[in-house]
């Protein structure tokens, strides 16, 4: 499956399988902030791990329980129905294909338009805003993602374990809701540039934040 940087657009058929995409910048491109040689891993051994062993999952199970699963939203919906293997890894290439594209060189700032006047009306300022999702961040224990949704036409601030996120349809509770805002807190996402310091990492992305992309997500 060709996947282009936009997750959302993806509508050809699994059985196609499932492809790395390219990143809108260089692995460097996001330097000082998150380091070349972090980004380079990240993306072509993690991430590439994910994409290859969700189509190796995908080839082991019943053509039945693929029906109407011609995208990774319509795997999330039936999730519970599927693997641990199919779960970790399409929650692994969705995750990480949506995270690339909410970063870029130059980024950060504040964001504008419908986004910010959401977070000012949830959060009373975009400090506590930056507030609450860092400490998301920091507090999931393990490996995971700090998110932003839009949950029932409200912005929630919440995090997922491993590779799950707030589109999976999972038994039990947990945050559901669309993703504006993601952000990986894996160590292998942050390790190389600052070892056991997650709160630098999670410093450092406000720095590299494409706040278009979230408004973009916002408003579909």
């Amino acid at each position: 499956m060709a996947d282009g940087l936009n997750v959302e657009e993806e509508k050809v058929s699994a059985v196609d399988g499932y492809t790395l995409p390219n990143l809108a910048y260089a692995y460097d491109g996001l330097e000082p902030h998150i380091d070349k040689a972090t980004m380079e891993i990240h993306h072509k051994k993690h991430h590439q791990g994910y994409v290859t062993n969700l189509n190796k999952a995908i080839e082991t199970l019943d053509k039945k329980l693929m029906e109407h699963t011609d995208t990774l939203e319509h795997i999330f919906e039936k999730m519970s129905k599927f693997p641990e293997a199919v779960r970790n890894n399409s929650g692994g290439h969705y995750n990480h294909s949506l995270f690339w594209t909410l970063m870029k060189p130059k980024g950060g700032g504040n964001p504008k338009g419908n986004l910010a006047a959401a977070i000012m009306s949830t959060f009373g300022s975009f400090d506590e805003f930056k507030k609450q999702f860092s400490d998301a961040s920091m507090k999931r224990f393990g490996s995971g993602w700090a998110w932003l949704v839009v949950q029932d036409g409200k912005l929630v601030i919440g995090s997922t374990a491993n590779q799950d996120n707030p589109l999976m349809r999972l038994r039990g509770k947990g945050l559901r809701g669309k993703p504006v805002l993601a952000l990986d807190v894996w160590e292998h996402a942050y390790y190389l540039k600052n070892q056991n310091r997650r709160a630098d990492y999670v410093s450092s992305f406000w720095n590299v934040v494409d706040w278009d992309k979230a408004e973009s997500l916002f408003n579909s």
